[in-house]
């Protein structure tokens, strides 16, 4: 990959993370993530800096993956001779729609749930990204990489994606970037650009406590695992404004971790997401 694509990538991660602490209550460490934004931003070329600031005032995504020969965020069908431009990455190409850059990712998962039909009810709340399927009473592990990776997998095997263990190398490497841990025990690790259908979100519970680098310590015993299309990030952070709204307080807490199988644990999640996740 270009160095330069590279750089952006890391770059727009990095503003993501933070809009993602902000979220989630870790304004302690906004110092830290700004310096570094400003520090990488000042690296790049004068006019592909000047771009990037132009572009970031009005959105958060500034690069964005082609997929399926269509630009993920504005969904422009891409001239051929531009989408073979985005492969060879020899120098950075825009999307004549949107004028965001582009780039080719490496292998990804892709969302293979059908898509709601045009007349189809939409589903209240979480229901609209999750199932009964997707809950994991007792993910039985103590790390990260093993949670991570059993709601990956489930997600896979209820028909929700592909190739989990694509999921699980992504989710990681956002790990290694920043913590998804927060307080109260809970942690969100997610993929990005995801694409082929919706939001999608699996959850998984550790009552002995999964050590996922939490703020001081702490460790973690609710892990919302998210996979996330481009197109969606801005209802992402709606929805982790929701969760987070939710399970601060100790009663929805205690709830969902007496949930003793998937059926339980589903009601409860239900009901007690149905304020604050519309």
């Amino acid at each position: 990959m270009d160095p330069t694509v590279n750089h952006l990538i890391q770059l727009q991660e990095l503003t993501q993370v933070r809009e993602e602490q902000r979220v989630a209550g870790g304004a302690a460490h906004l110092e830290r993530i700004n310096s570094a934004i400003d520090s990488m931003t000042e690296q790049l070329p004068s006019g592909i800096k000047a771009t990037f600031e132009k572009l970031h005032k009005k959105d958060q995504h500034v690069i964005v993956p082609v997929s399926e020969s269509v630009c993920s965020v504005c969904g422009m069908q891409l001239p051929r001779s531009l989408v073979q431009q985005v492969r060879l990455a020899e120098a950075l190409q825009s999307c004549p729609n949107c004028a965001r850059f582009l780039y080719m990712p490496d292998a990804v998962a892709r969302n293979v749930r059908p898509r709601p039909g045009r007349f189809d009810a939409r589903k209240p709340g979480v229901s609209r990204f999750s199932s009964a399927g997707l809950m994991i009473p007792d993910l039985g592990c103590d790390t990260k990489d093993d949670a991570i990776a059993a709601l990956a997998n489930r997600m896979e095997s209820e028909g929700f994606v592909d190739k989990g263990e694509l999921l699980l190398e992504e989710a990681l490497r956002r790990e290694a970037l920043y913590s998804t841990a927060v307080d109260h025990g809970l942690a969100f690790p997610h993929v990005r650009g995801v694409e082929g259908g919706a939001l999608a979100l699996a959850v998984g519970l550790s009552k002995e406590g999964i050590r996922f680098d939490g703020p001081k310590g702490e460790l973690t015993h609710m892990v919302f695992f998210m996979v996330i299309p481009t197109a969606a990030s801005a209802f992402y952070l709606k929805l982790l404004a929701g969760l987070t709204e939710t399970f601060m307080d100790e009663a929805p807490r205690a709830a969902l971790m007496e949930a003793e199988d998937q059926a339980a644990m589903w009601k409860v999640l239900v009901k007690v997401t149905r304020k604050a996740i519309k």
